[in-house]
C-alpha cells in the first residue's frame, strides 16, 4: 500500500529546497553531501530520503521550482496592458522582485546548473530561453531601433540581465534604493541609451563601427 503523503508534504519540500540552495550558496554543490543536507534542514537523513533520493534531485528541484516562479511573473507582466515602455519596466520589476529572499537560488542557478546531466539541463535552460525570448520581445517592441537589427537584439537584452541578474552581490533591501526604484533605474538606462548604442553599432550606412570616434 502506497504511503499517505502528509498535509504539509509540499511546505516541508519547499523549506528543503531553500535550506538546501543556501547551503548549496555557501559551500557549493559538491562541497554538500546528503548529511550536510539533513542536518541544514534539520531532519534525519532518512526522513531526507521521503523526499529526494539524491542531492542530484534536490539541486534540479531548487532550479526547476526557482525558474518557474520567475517565468510565471513575468509572463503575467508581459500580458498587462500597458505602452511598450511600461510593459519593459513591469517585466523589469517583476523579476527583481521575484529575486526577493531567492538569492540562494539565484546564486545556485548561475553556479551549480551546469553540474546536473545533460537531459534536466536542457528543461532548466528552455525555461531560461522563455525569460530571455519575453524581455527580447519587451526590448524589440520599446526599442524600434533594435527590433531592425535582430543581431543587436540579443546583446541588449542580456546586457538588461546583466544589470538585473548580478544586483543580488551589491543590493541590500531597505539601503540606498527600493527593489521598485532599481527595476525603474535599469529600465531607464536601457530605453535611455539603447537608440544612440544602437545607431553607434550600426551606423545608417550599415557598416559596424570598429573603434570609437572621438570629437
Amino acid at each position: 500500500m502506497a504511503r499517505t503523503r502528509a498535509h504539509d508534504y509540499d511546505d516541508k519540500r519547499r523549506a528543503i529546497l531553500h535550506r538546501t540552495a543556501e547551503l548549496f550558496a555557501r559551500h557549493g554543490f559538491t562541497g554538500a553531501s546528503i548529511t550536510k543536507i539533513a542536518e541544514a534542514c534539520g531532519i534525519s537523513k532518512a526522513l531526507l530520503y521521503h523526499y529526494y533520493r539524491d542531492k542530484d534531485a534536490v539541486l534540479f528541484d531548487i532550479l526547476a521550482e526557482h525558474l518557474s516562479l520567475l517565468v510565471a511573473a513575468v509572463e503575467a507582466a508581459a500580458a498587462t496592458r500597458a505602452s511598450a515602455r511600461e510593459r519593459l519596466h513591469a517585466i523589469v520589476a517583476a523579476l527583481l522582485d521575484s529575486y526577493r529572499d531567492a538569492d540562494a537560488e539565484h546564486q545556485v542557478q548561475i553556479t551549480s546548473l551546469k553540474l546536473l546531466p545533460p537531459e534536466q539541463q536542457e528543461q532548466l535552460k528552455d525555461m531560461e530561453r522563455t525569460l530571455v525570448r519575453i524581455f527580447a520581445e519587451a526590448l524589440a517592441a520599446a526599442v524600434p531601433h533594435a527590433a531592425a537589427d535582430r543581431s543587436l537584439l540579443m546583446p541588449l537584452t542580456m546586457s538588461l540581465f546583466g544589470m538585473l541578474n548580478w544586483h543580488y552581490l551589491w543590493f541590500r533591501e531597505g539601503k540606498g534604493l527600493s527593489r521598485a526604484d532599481y527595476a525603474r533605474l535599469a529600465t531607464e538606462l536601457v530605453l535611455s541609451g539603447a537608440a544612440n548604442a544602437v545607431a553607434a553599432v550600426r551606423p545608417a550606412d550599415g557598416r559596424v563601427r570598429r573603434r570609437m570616434e572621438t570629437a
